[in-house]
Formats: structure tokens, C-alpha cells, sequence
């Protein structure tokens, strides 16, 4: 390990080591923002020619295993090596495996890379270090040829060589410690005692500012969609039509229309419209959300804000809503799918012309427009455009405060029994009880996620048996909490678990995001039509090979399938209205395999996903589907039957990085209980 005084990226004769960096390498370092320094205190950016420079300070050996070390963990631990002045100031940028879908396109390639270059640096590593590296090229070389197995085609029932997997499961249990309890991954939070980690949040918040009105807000979050640009000063209010974005605290959109009501000195109210039917969602979802939008309303009314609750879509309701309530402008939120930005569309044209629409886009870290301006390939192109506009957009909020103009009346409290009865959805998919609406829950959940599993998230997280995860898709999803709260206090934890951290980090702002960009960018987001050109002729390919199984839709939702993986996660799914990660990628490609066709698949893995997952309907269920299924920010792989160049997922890969029987039993269990 380097001295405190000189934890730089020192290179002393490493000319032939450091030239050997191909470009992927050099943007990776070029991500964080490094420089490199050496004896002579003269900096040189990794982009520019390589000069290496004398160093009186460190060994030749030093420098060799210093730059093996980081590129073998693909700069995750740059910070450790480079003084704080030199390292990037925005939050993220490290790069790490991660269980969202298209992440695993790059390990390969990064493992090759990093075997590659810690092999040259051998040659200068003294020998315990060198003992270390070889078991990290090892350990490399051993998952790379586990992505690569090909498929065990059976047409008998599945056996595993367990003979007895009760005992599996026992075992297994008394082995947890490091790596997280072996329990359900759903945890439940809902005895956290969070009134402390709530007030600290707040107290950041009024450490910015006093309101919004006093806050320098940045102008790129929002874009007008209207010819209308002013809002009128004879107006009576203000509306934020609330959809994507649920929450009344850290909601850019909710935060520039108190903004401009402030200014022009009349109330802000807020709509919501409630439609009979999205998509595939049932009862389960519309419960979830309809339960945190009552939360909504009661902290609205506490700040003199009123909370309406308007029926059908917004071109239908609102119209008759400003004209009644002489309302200047409305600001609404973002979402890049065609349904919502369809209401968006159907209102502009609706609004008069004078009433100007602006949107803001409170749900990414970094406005989906802002971010690129393109349809990007994958997360290693998108990712340096994110990092570089980080430190302007990841900020603290400033409070959304009571609001000095209150209408002079407010509405009455919503009957959320009536609205209930305006539903068409299907009301058999019963709502869940591991997870409670609302913000406050929200918080619960990742308080839990920081104290008690942020720790074994880097190590943990592609293991359903653990409790690794953050579970906060569901809050997240429906906009209960916001992302960037998420970022701001996941990093607190940074100097504790720092490679959990920055993992977290890269999911839940880098592939998140992407996914966003994706929908936004392509029309044809949930179709085979989405896919790229050499994943749509290698499907069309193999379109007429035999299946090993064929399975129809209602056999695939009921868990009647021959692979008792598959259906623990399917139960899973239905059971809790969430899947483990990991596992949402074989179930999918899985689908592939068993239904007749690439566009079927498609079409039920979408189907299953919006039926039973609170999260569905999102971009990021979209993109999961089409990378599993169409490769979607990933690469061609070695080509087989049915999935042509799709990358390729198996039973006995999942038994060899988890304990496949132990999850398989736990979900036999809970569907015997269910019976009962």
C-alpha cells in the first residue's frame, strides 16, 4: 500500500506496461476525472501521449502492482490511490458488475482487459503480491467460461444432484455471516425507528435554503412544451400535475410550480388524474399507488396546498379545471413512455393558447433531454456524458415549504372509496404486505438498505438467497421517493462500503438512466422492431429451430414448467410483486427458449412483468425484457440454436453462483402455505 504521502498513480518505468492500456482503458480512467502524477510533480491526463516521468518516491514494484490493482478491479478504488483533490467530485463513475441486464455485457471484456494488464505487471510485483493477483486472473477466467457454457437440452423433468435439498438448505443457513442472512430477499422494515434519519433529511434540506423561491434553480430541468412561454400575472394559481412523480418533498416539478406560484403571488394547486386502466397493471399497483397519493394529499393540505383528484385523462379533465380555477400554467413531470407522453401531447393541444405547459423532469438525476441528445448504444456510452453533468444537477434539495397563498377555499378530502369504484382493473392479483405505500415507507426502506445491507451489496446482491438488495423499486417506480435522495444518502455510507456504494451508484443512476434513454429515444421500446439489426436477423435466424419445450402463456404464469428454478422465481413474482434481479434475466431468456417465437416471448415476459410486478410498466422492466430477449445494450455472443447470438443464460450456471435448491424450497414452502 502506498504512504499517505504519496497516494498518487505514481508509474516509474512502466512505459511498456501502461502503453500497453487499450482505449476502453483509458476511458475508464479518464471517467474519474484522473490525472496522472509522478515524481516530478507534473500532471499529464491519460488521454494525451503516455511521458513517464522519474520518481524518487515509490518502487518500480510499487507502481506495477499499483496500476495492476486498479486495472484487475477496473478502477473501482481509484479514490484509494489519488490525493482527494484529484479525484472527480461528482458522486459516481466507477464502473462495477451489476445484476441490471445489459451490465453484463462488459464483464468479459473488462475481466480480458484486466487479466491482461495485471499479467504484464507481474513481471515488477514482488511475490506475495504477485501470489494475489494470479488468484484475482483466476477467479476472472473462472466466470468468464461460466457465461460461456452451452445448454444441457433435456426432455425429461429437471433433476438436481441434490439428493436432499432440505439438508442443502440447512447447510446453507449456518454458513451466513459476512455475505448476508439467507432469508427471504424482502425484508420487513416496518419496525425501523427512522424519526431520526428522517429529520436529518430534512434538516439538509433547510440547510440550503429557506424555500425555493430563495434557491438557484437550474433552468436545464425544465423545458417549455408549449408556444406559451409566460405564465399570466392576472392568473389566480398555478397547477402541478402530478403523474410519474408521487411525493411532495425532493420533486423538481413540485418545487418550480411553488417556484412560480411564489412569484406571482397566487396558489398552487396540484392534479392528479386518475385513469380506469394502464396497460396490464391490476389491482396490486393501483392499490400501492392510490394508498401514497391519500399520503400525498393530506401532507399537501398541511402546507395550503390542495389536492385534486381529477377522473380520465388529462385532456378530458383539466381544460374545465383551469377555467374554473382562472389558473395561469401548469408544469408537469417526465416520463418517456408513449402512454404518458401521449396525455402530455392530447393536453398541449387541448390547453387555450395562452396557457403555457412546461415539463420537468423530477425523476432522473440528470433531465433525460439534458443527458444525450441521442438513442445510446450502451452504458459505457452514456456513462461519461451522466458523470460530466453530475455536478450540476446532484444537489441537495431545498424544502417545499407551506405555502403563504392558500386558496381561499380548499376542496373537500377525495373519497378514495369512490375513486376505488372508477377502476376497471383486474382485482384478483391480490395487493402485497411486505411493502407500504408512501413516502415515509420509502424511507424506511432505505434506512434498512443503508444500516443493515448496503454492506453485502457489491458481494451479495446476484444471490436471491441474500439479503442484499435496496427493495426500493416499488417506491422508486411510482415516484414515492426520489432517486436523488437515494444517491445523497447512499453515499453517506461511502467511507464504510464504499464498493457497495459505488455499485449502488452505477444501477441506480447509470442503467436506470439508460433505460430511460432508451424508451425515449426508440418508439419501438417493448418490440422486436426495438432491437438492433444484428440481433434482429440472428433472431429471425433461428426463428424455426426446435424448442426443447413449449410452453403457452397461461402454463408459464401458473409455474407449470419443468425447471423448478424458473418456477420459484415465476412464484416469486406473483407471490410478492417483485423478482430477485438476477433471476429476472434467466426467467426471460428462458421465455425465449420455451414459447414459439422472439416476438411471443417479448409479448409474455411484458405481459408477466406488468401483470404482477409493482415496478412494471417502467422503463427499466422494458429494457430488462429486451436485453434478455432481443440483447439491448449488449453484444452478439457465440451462436446457438434459438438464441442465435442472444447471450445465453442455464440452470446449472445458476447453481454454481447460488444455492439453487435452498431458493426452490423456500418458494415450495410459501406456495404449500398459501393452500392452506
Amino acid at each position: 500500500m502506498l504512504s499517505s504521502a504519496t497516494r498518487i498513480i505514481a508509474f516509474h518505468k512502466c512505459k511498456d506496461l501502461f502503453s500497453n492500456l487499450n482505449n476502453s482503458l483509458y476511458s475508464g480512467l479518464d471517467l474519474l476525472g484522473v490525472k496522472i502524477c509522478c515524481g516530478s510533480k507534473r500532471y499529464f491526463t491519460v488521454k494525451q501521449k503516455v511521458r513517464v516521468f522519474q520518481s524518487q518516491s515509490l518502487q518500480p514494484t510499487s507502481s506495477a502492482f499499483c496500476l495492476a490493482e486498479c486495472v484487475k478491479n477496473r478502477f473501482w478504488h481509484f479514490s484509494t490511490f489519488l490525493q482527494p483533490q484529484h479525484f472527480a467530485s461528482a458522486v459516481m463513475g466507477e464502473d462495477s458488475p451489476t445484476t441490471s441486464a445489459s451490465k453484463m455485457s462488459e464483464e468479459s471484456s473488462s475481466k480480458k482487459e484486466a487479466k491482461e494488464v495485471a499479467k504484464a505487471a507481474d513481471a515488477k510485483a514482488s511475490d506475495t503480491k504477485l501470489k494475489n493477483v494470479d488468484k484475482n486472473n483466476k477467479a476472472s477466467s473462472s466466470a468468464k467460461a461460466e457465461s460461456k457454457e452451452r445448454p444441457v437440452r433435456k426432455v425429461e423433468k429437471r433433476k438436481t444432484t441434490e439428493t436432499n435439498p432440505e439438508q442443502s438448505a440447512a447447510k446453507k443457513s449456518k454458513t451466513e455471516d459476512q455475505n448476508g442472512a439467507a432469508e427471504p430477499p424482502v425484508e420487513d422494515v416496518e419496525n425501523t425507528d427512522n424519526e431520526e434519519f428522517v429529520k436529518k433529511i430534512n434538516d439538509r434540506r433547510k440547510d440550503v435554503c429557506a424555500d425555493v423561491s430563495k434557491f438557484k434553480f437550474n433552468k436545464k430541468r425544465v423545458r417549455v412544451l408549449s408556444e406559451e412561454e409566460d405564465f399570466s400575472e392576472d392568473s389566480n394559481g398555478v397547477v402541478y400535475w402530478m403523474s410519474r412523480d408521487q411525493r411532495v418533498q425532493d420533486n423538481w416539478a413540485f418545487l418550480y410550480a411553488q417556484r412560480l406560484a411564489m412569484k406571482l403571488e397566487v396558489p398552487l394547486h396540484v392534479c392528479f388524474c386518475l385513469v380506469p386502466k394502464f396497460l396490464d397493471a391490476t389491482i396490486r399497483m393501483y392499490g400501492f399507488m392510490m394508498k401514497g397519493l391519500a399520503q400525498v394529499e393530506k401532507e399537501c393540505r398541511d402546507l395550503n396546498i390542495p389536492f385534486h383528484l381529477l377522473y380520465g385523462e388529462a385532456s378530458k379533465s383539466i381544460p374545465p379545471f383551469l377555467k374554473e380555477h382562472n389558473i395561469g400554467g401548469i408544469v408537469t413531470d417526465f416520463s418517456p413512455l408513449r402512454v404518458p407522453a401521449k396525455w402530455v401531447e392530447d393536453l398541449k393541444n387541448a390547453l387555450p393558447s395562452d396557457v403555457p405547459l412546461c415539463q420537468v423532469d423530477a425523476h432522473n438525476l440528470v433531465p433525460c433531454w439534458e443527458a444525450s441528445p441521442k438513442l445510446e448504444y450502451g452504458a459505457r456510452t452514456i456513462r461519461n456524458k451522466i458523470h460530466n453533468q453530475l455536478g450540476q444537477f446532484l444537489t441537495e434539495f431545498p424544502p417545499l415549504v407551506k405555502h403563504p397563498h392558500a386558496p381561499k377555499k380548499m376542496p373537500q378530502i377525495t373519497d378514495w372509496k369512490k375513486a376505488d369504484g372508477t377502476l376497471k382493473v383486474d382485482r384478483s392479483v391480490s395487493e402485497v404486505t411486505w411493502a407500504k405505500p408512501g413516502t415515509q415507507a420509502g424511507y424506511k426502506t432505505l434506512q434498512s438498505f443503508c444500516e443493515r445491507r448496503l454492506k453485502h451489496f457489491a458481494s451479495s446482491r446476484n444471490d436471491p438467497n441474500k439479503q442484499a438488495l435496496s427493495n426500493l423499486s416499488p417506491w422508486i417506480h411510482f415516484g414515492q421517493i426520489s432517486v436523488q435522495r437515494c444517491i445523497l444518502t447512499v453515499r453517506l455510507y461511502r467511507n464504510k462500503s464504499s464498493e457497495s456504494v459505488n455499485a449502488f451508484i452505477e444501477e441506480a443512476v447509470i442503467r436506470r438512466e439508460l433505460a430511460d434513454n432508451f424508451c425515449y429515444y426508440n418508439k419501438h421500446y417493448d418490440s422486436i422492431k426495438g432491437a438492433y439489426d444484428w440481433a434482429k436477423k440472428s433472431l429471425a435466424l433461428h426463428k424455426g429451430d426446435k424448442r426443447p419445450y413449449i410452453y403457452t402463456r397461461d402454463e408459464l404464469e401458473n409455474s407449470k414448467t419443468h425447471d423448478d428454478l424458473w418456477n420459484a422465481a415465476q412464484y416469486q413474482l406473483v407471490l410478492e410483486g417483485k423478482m430477485h434481479g438476477f433471476l429476472r434475466m434467466y426467467w426471460a431468456k428462458k421465455i425465449l427458449e420455451w414459447t414459439t417465437s422472439p416476438e411471443e416471448a417479448l409479448e409474455i415476459s411484458i405481459y408477466l412483468n406488468d401483470r404482477f410486478s409493482l415496478d412494471g410498466r417502467d422503463p427499466n422492466g422494458y429494457v430488462g425484457c429486451m436485453w434478455s430477449i432481443c440483447g439491448i445494450h449488449d453484444q452478439g455472443w457465440a451462436e446457438r440454436a434459438v438464441f442465435g447470438k442472444i447471450r445465453y443464460m442455464n440452470y446449472q450456471g445458476c447453481k454454481r453462483k447460488f444455492d439453487v435448491p435452498g431458493f426452490v424450497l423456500r418458494y415450495k414452502k410459501k406456495k404449500m402455505e398459501a393452500k392452506k
